[in-house]
């Protein structure tokens, strides 16, 4: 016992003496410094940080002022089936329609993908503008809130019905593509987004062309009618928002 008794002591004395020592011991251990048959611990990399989702859809949360305006009975338009394909009959003389009020609430209604809402949002909007003449041009400040509204969205079957509203917006009376240019900053984002959104998929990108829902393709259209329409302006704040956009005009 008493040269147990001293082992001890003798221990003790040492590590007060030396308490980095037993600091050392605790952490490295007594067989060395290093083994060559140590295993690496794993580590947890984890799932990583989400996706940042900027192409993904994001779907209507409100009503639109179209659905609820049809609704109550208070828009001139109805489907008509009369033929072999529907078509929009106006309760109205287009002529005769405050496009003040009207034009906004078509547009607004680009974003649905309800039947007969869509239907007749798109094909109402399509007429409008067709009749509209210099009515239309007074009305560009009103439609930019919609048209950014709907393209907001990221739904590619929303945004391609609105470029070929877009198209034959800047086509439908003078100055209405100058017009345009100071709200490029709020239209073209999504267009730069979409740009080069092409899915080759076969025969069904020609299917695609033929019907006119080939977005890359119609943004790259739309962009040209842009900048054929906006003036000396156009292409330089086009190319400020779309890097990649090469001039149709210039080259």
């Amino acid at each position: 016992m008493a040269t147990v008794l001293q082992t001890h002591l003798k221990a003790e004395k040492e590590r007060l003496a030396n308490p980095r020592r037993e600091l050392y011991l605790k952490t490295v251990g007594k067989g060395g410094a290093s083994s060559s048959l140590a295993q690496p611990k794993k580590q947890d990399k984890g799932k990583g940080p989400p996706r940042c989702g900027a192409m993904k859809v994001h779907p209507n949360k409100e009503i639109t002022q179209f659905r609820r305006f049809y609704d109550r009975g208070d828009l001139p338009i109805r489907v008509s089936f009369a033929g072999a394909t529907r078509r929009v009959q106006w309760k109205a003389d287009i002529a005769k329609l405050d496009f003040h009020h009207y034009l906004p609430i078509f547009v607004d209604g680009l974003r649905e993908k309800t039947e007969p809402y869509r239907f007749l949002a798109f094909a109402g909007t399509k007429d409008l503008l067709a009749n509209g003449g210099d009515r239309i041009l007074p009305v560009i400040p009103q439609i930019i809130i919609p048209i950014k509204t709907a393209l907001n969205t990221r739904d590619p079957e929303i945004i391609c019905p609105l470029l070929q509203v877009l198209q034959q917006l800047v086509q439908s009376g003078d100055m209405i593509g100058e017009a345009l240019v100071p709200y490029y900053r709020q239209i073209l984002p999504v267009f730069n987004l979409f740009k080069n959104k092409n899915v080759n998929n076969g025969d069904a990108i020609d299917y695609g062309q033929r019907k006119r829902d080939n977005l890359g393709d119609l943004i790259e259209e739309t962009l040209e009618l842009f900048e054929i329409n906006g003036g000396d302006d156009a292409f330089i704040n086009i190319k400020y928002m779309i890097p990649t956009y090469e001039s149709h005009v210039l080259n």
